[in-house]
């Protein structure tokens, strides 16, 4: 018995590796997120299970404790058990939680990576999140922490040229004046609504007013000199047209 863990990609579903549509097409049971294109799900034999166990800022429809149970319970009764998560398994995934409660139980865990949405979505754009003239340094930071932490880690002072905030949205107003102590004003943001999808969105702006944009989540916000690099190469496509 084994339970693959499998990062699904950035959205679009033709994203995914070669080696998770292997483990797809023999799977007993799949347990998937929201943030998993179901596309993704026509790859699996006709008399799978399929167990939904999405989550969305404000929306769980199971808890992490839940899904964890649930994940051991068809580990010990099936051979191939897909656990088929947003992104990758490991950033911001809650991976790590999940493959701690399977080997506690004994049971196996294999892991095939997924294109982080970052990453997917900022390169789908053409907007890179390094460049040898402005920016060096990456951080991800996840813009919801644990609630129930008694001391927060996220304290904003990053010195990276650019940063990537996941699941940050609803909390856009809180950090931005904490990134402010740090940043200029004028430093460029650009917001990724539903990266690499049909329905994706762009939102630019700076830290001085961000928080005036409306933005939706799923979306990334990245903060740096890049976005400054990914406005030059929109006016060089204009020419273009």
């Amino acid at each position: 018995m084994t339970v693959y863990m499998i990062g699904a990609g950035p959205g679009d579903p033709d994203l995914i590796t070669v080696k998770a549509v292997k483990l797809l097409k023999k799977a007993d049971v799949i347990l998937y997120d929201s943030l998993a294109n179901d596309e993704l799900l026509s790859y699996a034999p006709d008399d799978v299970e399929l167990i939904y166990v999405g989550k969305r800022a404000g929306e769980h429809y199971r808890k992490q404790p839940e899904i964890n149970e649930l994940l051991v319970e068809q580990g010990k009764k099936h051979e191939n058990v897909v656990r088929l998560k947003g992104g990758d398994p490991f950033i911001f995934g809650r991976g790590g939680e999940e493959e701690l409660a399977l080997l506690a139980e004994g049971i196996d865990v294999e892991f095939v990576s997924g294109i982080n949405s970052a990453i997917g979505a900022a390169t789908m754009l053409g907007l890179p999140l390094t460049h040898r003239a402005v920016s060096t340094s990456l951080t991800l930071v996840t813009g919801h922490e644990d609630p129930e932490k008694t001391e927060k880690q996220v304290n904003w002072d990053y010195t990276a040229d650019t940063l990537v905030v996941f699941m940050g949205v609803g909390l856009l107003k809180k950090y931005v004046p904490k990134l402010l102590e740090y940043r200029s004003p004028d430093t460029p943001v650009c917001a990724i609504e539903n990266g690499t999808l049909p329905n994706q969105k762009v939102i630019m702006g700076t830290l001085a007013d961000i928080t005036e944009k409306e933005i939706r989540p799923p979306a990334l916000i990245i903060i740096g000199d890049v976005v400054n690099v990914y406005k030059e190469c929109l006016e060089l496509r204009s020419k273009f047209e």
